[in-house]
């Protein structure tokens, strides 16, 4: 036997021992691994489609959401810090003035301590109910299923209950305008609840 080819076998020999050397360090797919299906996700957050809560005023007095049942229903999220939630309370006043007797109701939900908001309400003079809430008042705005980044922020709710649609923004009177008529033709059977959100969400 020539030495070449002892060279040559002792090459392949040791080529071996070290793939098999390399193979054992690799890890074997555990077959108890639950595919990605099966893993348990988070919940995802549930949207609600008549909103039902009750939240404080800033004398701590509970109130139920079903106190305006019948109404037109606008809930504004807003707080004392809020630049652009103080220049919709003007407009908010104003509007809950000349549409309250058409059956439209402005329900102020402040997201802020109870001692600030009722000290900022004394010189605001509201003519619209005012709760009061921080985690609680949150979670009824996400519970509209619209991404809640910041105030002011606005749900709409018809007059039979159901949520139409939200608004992440600043209220200027060309919105109210537009919910007036738009909720106004929906009282009156002209236009369908998916009409009336597609024209809200087109703000």
């Amino acid at each position: 036997m020539s030495r070449v080819f002892l060279i040559l076998v002792a090459a392949f020999v040791a080529l071996m021992v070290g793939a098999l050397f390399y193979a054992a360090r690799i890890p074997v797919e555990d077959a108890t691994v639950m595919p990605p299906s099966a893993i348990e996700q988070p919940a995802p957050l549930e949207i609600v489609t008549h909103p039902s809560f009750t939240l404080p005023d800033a004398s701590g007095v509970e109130h139920e959401f079903s106190e305006w049942a019948g109404k037109n229903r606008i809930l504004n999220f807003w707080a004392t810090w809020c630049a652009p939630c103080r220049r919709e309370i003007p407009l908010l006043k104003a509007f809950q003035d000349e549409q309250g007797g058409n059956g439209f109701q402005v329900i102020g939900i402040a997201v802020d301590f109870p001692d600030s908001v009722a000290n900022y309400a004394e010189a605001a003079e509201f003519n619209y109910p005012i709760l009061v809430g921080e985690q609680d008042a949150m979670a009824v705005a996400e519970s509209s299923g619209v991404e809640f980044v910041g105030l002011p922020f606005t749900m709409f709710v018809a007059s039979d209950g159901e949520l139409l649609s939200a608004y992440i923004g600043e209220l200027h009177q060309s919105h109210l305008d537009a919910v007036v008529d738009i909720m106004t033709r929906l009282d009156r059977a002209e236009i369908s609840k998916q009409d009336a959100r597609s024209a809200l969400e087109d703000f």
